[in-house]
């Protein structure tokens, strides 16, 4: 097996203008591991995955995924190499149909497998498969939220990012998107999730991470941190 990490990242200091955001964050995702990323609004949570992801360029360190420096490269060579992000705010093309929004995407992996087929995310996704014709604005804020992971999933990942995972949802929505997650973690998939449902977080993550004003408060197993909720109440106020 390739224990490459797929996302390593070292001394991350990113800026916005003069701002600065991050300061020396290390972050690393291994092949198959499920990891929460917590901490409370305006924290840098996003401008971790931005920077991971080339969307805004780190001022210092280095980001290698896969075993590749790819601090400076363009976003879609990093997704290129086996990422998949599904962003806050969803971001599908409410133009196309459910079916044109999957089919759009779909491509094989970076080591070319082919695992994750339009069958096989319409039978995972069941609202999808009754409104494949349907446009994407026509869709709940839910339905959307499916077919987002759905495309994803469509680019065959190593490692799926979900930012904001269950966002504005209705309680039965969000366990079944989180009962989803459950489904890609067995599958063998990598996942970064940041979401506010500390519970749902850490069922499903193992392990955490807890950014505070954009320097790591915590980082270990999500074991250890249902273990101490003092420290929850500390950083996350839950």
């Amino acid at each position: 097996m390739n224990d490459v990490a797929l996302i390593d990242a070292r001394g991350i200091h990113t800026y916005y203008g003069v701002s600065h955001v991050l300061h020396g964050v290390d972050f690393t995702v291994h092949r198959g591991e499920t990891v929460g990323l917590m901490g409370r609004n305006g924290m840098g949570k996003t401008t971790l995955l931005r920077s991971v992801l080339g969307l805004v360029r780190p001022r210092h360190g280095e980001v290698r995924i896969a075993g590749a420096d790819m601090t400076q490269a363009a976003t879609h060579a990093i997704v290129r190499k086996g990422i998949a992000y599904v962003p806050e705010g969803r971001g599908i093309f409410h133009n196309l149909s459910v079916r044109e929004n999957l089919i759009m995407a779909a491509r094989a992996g970076a080591d070319g497998r082919r695992d994750w087929t339009f069958e096989r995310v319409v039978q995972t996704f069941p609202r999808l498969a009754e409104r494949l014709e349907h446009g994407g604005a026509q869709l709940s804020g839910g339905e959307q939220q499916m077919l987002t992971i759905g495309r994803a999933l469509m680019t065959n990942p190593d490692l799926l990012i979900l930012d904001e995972a269950t966002e504005g949802l209705a309680p039965k929505i969000s366990r079944e998107i989180w009962g989803i997650v459950g489904q890609i973690k067995l599958a063998g998939i990598a996942t970064v999730i940041v979401d506010k449902n500390f519970a749902a977080v850490s069922a499903v993550a193992d392990r955490a991470m807890i950014l505070v004003k954009g320097a790591t408060a915590y980082a270990g197993s999500t074991a250890e941190l249902r273990a101490h909720p003092e420290l929850r109440v500390k950083y996350l106020g839950v």
